[in-house]
């Protein structure tokens, strides 16, 4: 009987500690994460020292819990799956060091993983891959549409030129008084406002698939600003649903235009802003009228965030790919596909 392939990933792009073992790629046996939302909140954001640091107090107590919990030791396992990039260097450093440590120690195989194609690979929890296949990735980090011709080969179609969606909630929900992470508060008073605002959609009728959400920023902090000086109070959640009904239907418009040219048998939603409500009603509503024979699948919430998880299941595909690296592995902070 052949020996199950299980995986032991690392996931420490940013401010979350996160460690999992997972079987051929599909089942999660364990997916320990610890985060440090608590510790950032007070700066507004996440701050890349303080995240650093976190992650080297947390790393070897998620990997002691997470081969208990899926009832292993290193002796079971097939590989070692880390997150490589993108991400902040010194919390990406500390997963890598890790993640090495363990394959030089226990002689296992070390498969480098893009922190993107993780987001990605989320969606396979779901049901199981067939291509072509496109996605939309939306993340505090990074906004991008991604065409994957065939497993694990991916082309950027269209990406953000400033900030990431994910960014521009966090931004926004400062002014407006809300604890880092905003993205779910912003959302949930965008359901009880109305677009009242309307403000810009930008780069909409460009002939592209890029985004852009500096301007939307602006105009939001300006519009506050504004009505601060004439002592002018706003009504918060018209502001929220403003603001997010322009992203989504800056988002949506781009994803039209790209299924458009780009004819796809799958749709994947993922990244921490796929757990967004508004997004996920519109962008299940668009497919279902304008896309019917195009099946969505959306990242599971609790994946939607940076879990190791989702390294792992990205990890066994590369991994079947025969992508290995050695010792000289190192953090590559701007890592694209």
């Amino acid at each position: 009987m052949d020996k199950r392939k299980l995986i032991l990933a690392f996931e420490t792009s940013c401010d979350e500690t996160s460690i999992a073992v997972l079987e051929n790629g599909e089942k999660i046996l364990s997916n320990i994460v610890a985060t440090q939302i608590d510790s950032h909140q007070r700066f507004g954001g996440v701050v890349p020292e303080v995240a650093s640091r976190h992650h080297i107090e947390q790393i070897t107590h998620c990997l002691t819990e997470a081969l208990e919990v899926a009832d292993v030791d290193y002796d079971d396992l097939s590989a070692v799956a880390v997150t490589y990039g993108p991400g902040l260097v010194g919390s990406l450093l500390i997963g890598v060091t890790a993640a090495k440590a363990v394959a030089f120690a226990h002689n296992l195989p070390l498969v480098p993983v893009n922190h993107m194609a993780g987001h990605i690979y989320a969606a396979r929890f779901v049901d199981q891959f067939q291509y072509p296949q496109m996605a939309l990735l939306v993340s505090g980090g990074h906004t991008e549409i991604v065409y994957i011709k065939s497993e694990y080969d991916f082309e950027i179609l269209g990406e953000t030129r400033d900030d990431a969606a994910g960014e521009a909630y966090d931004k926004i929900g400062r002014v407006l008084g809300v604890n880092y992470p905003a993205g779910k508060t912003i959302d949930e008073w965008a359901h009880e406002g109305s677009d009242t605002f309307d403000f810009p959609r930008a780069m909409i009728k460009e002939d592209n698939y890029d985004f852009s959400f500096s301007g939307l920023k602006s105009a939001f902090i300006n519009t506050v600003h504004n009505a601060e000086q004439r002592d002018e109070e706003l009504n918060s959640r018209d502001l929220a649903a403003s603001f997010q009904q322009s992203v989504v239907d800056v988002l949506a418009s781009k994803v039209e235009r790209a299924l458009l040219d780009h004819p796809v048998k799958q749709f994947v939603v993922a990244g921490g802003v796929a757990a967004n409500k508004g997004l996920r009603s519109r962008i299940e509503r668009d497919l279902q009228t304008k896309f019917p024979n195009v099946q969505l699948l959306m990242a599971p919430l609790k994946l939607c965030g940076d879990n190791a998880a989702m390294i792992g299941a990205a990890g066994q595909v590369a991994f079947d790919h025969k992508k290995r690296t050695d010792m000289s592995l190192n953090a590559v902070p701007g890592l694209s596909f």
